[in-house]
């Protein structure tokens, strides 16, 4: 199941995942989000906060979280992952090359510190 997190600034998704995450999760609530904000021609911050009950993806939600990223690869500002779920904090960092934006992983006990950092300014 996929929420959305609310109070965060424009242009910042916020989305908690709990238990398993399906395609009508992604299709239902994420994508329609995510697209508005690319319709606005902005690049998109999102903060993905996965729950400790979370027991993984479907098939269909892994592609169209794939197809997602790749439909709109040049458009990720930041991404924050915040997870204590072992497996998916290794596999992440396995594969952090291949996140398209600038992206970190955060503990569940630095949520907060998670926020500020996708709220923050960017460098140039």
């Amino acid at each position: 199941m996929l929420e959305q997190i609310d109070g965060l600034p424009p242009g910042t998704l916020g989305f908690r995942a709990h238990g398993q995450v399906t395609a009508a999760d992604y299709e239902q609530v994420l994508v329609p989000d995510v697209e508005a904000v690319f319709a606005l021609s902005r690049k998109l911050r999102m903060l993905f906060v996965v729950a400790p009950d979370f027991t993984g993806f479907d098939a269909g939600a892994m592609w169209d979280d794939f197809m997602l990223g790749i439909r709109h690869i040049s458009g990720w500002d930041r991404v924050a992952l915040v997870t204590d779920v072992p497996w998916l904090r290794t596999a992440t960092k396995a594969t952090r090359f291949l996140v398209p934006a600038d992206f970190r992983l955060f503990a569940l006990a630095e949520l907060e510190q998670a926020a500020r950092w996708i709220a923050e300014p960017v460098d140039d």
